[in-house]
């Protein structure tokens, strides 16, 4: 069962940070848009009940079975991080300014400089057009690398965005899982 939270905890959540789940030799590090309040209560990256990262993270064949938002330290064994673009907890990604954005995407090219995951994936066609100053760019491989890490942009898997079902957003998933592990046959 969900932990259920007041409204007042969760309001007194925003602004709050919470940590990455990094490691090394990351062969991808998934970045979301920022934590939404529910993630800055728990501490745990996409902890809504209604964001379907997890059960797309699991369809598209990243993880073994389904995790839960607290088991997120798992990812570390498999090869997976998860960050954010901006840093700081909100109740929507509609309260972040463009340069908050654009400074998140310094930050974050700045992670993947340090880490070097074999891949970045942002969670959000436009948190990464914004933050990496690309307007005209598409889900799927970008064209571009950070270093020696490879682009992948997915969608946002938030219960918000109606355009995609927990389905369509594992066969994007899936087709990063896939450049993943041809990537890793062909080294």
């Amino acid at each position: 069962m969900t932990q259920r939270y007041t409204r007042d905890e969760l309001a007194a959540a925003v602004g709050r940070t919470i940590p990455d789940v990094i490691g090394p030799d990351l062969r991808v590090l998934f970045c979301g848009i920022n934590p939404g309040l529910m993630s800055a209560v728990t501490g745990h990256h996409f902890a809504r009940p209604g964001n379907r990262f997890w059960p797309a993270l699991h369809r598209a064949g990243f993880t073994p079975r389904l995790f839960r938002p607290d088991e997120q330290q798992e990812l570390v064994a498999l090869g997976y991080g998860i960050t954010n673009v901006v840093a700081r907890a909100t109740a929507g990604a509609a309260e972040l300014s463009a340069d908050e954005y654009r400074d998140g995407g310094k930050v974050l090219r700045a992670k993947v400089a340090e880490l070097r995951p074999s891949w970045l994936a942002v969670v959000g066609i436009g948190a990464y057009r914004t933050a990496f100053g690309k307007p005209k760019a598409v889900l799927g491989r970008q064209p571009d690398k950070l270093g020696e890490t490879g682009v992948w942009v997915l969608p946002n898997p938030s219960g918000l965005n109606a355009h995609f079902t927990v389905d369509t957003l594992a066969a994007e998933f899936a087709k990063l899982r896939d450049a993943v592990v041809e990537e890793e046959g062909a080294g």
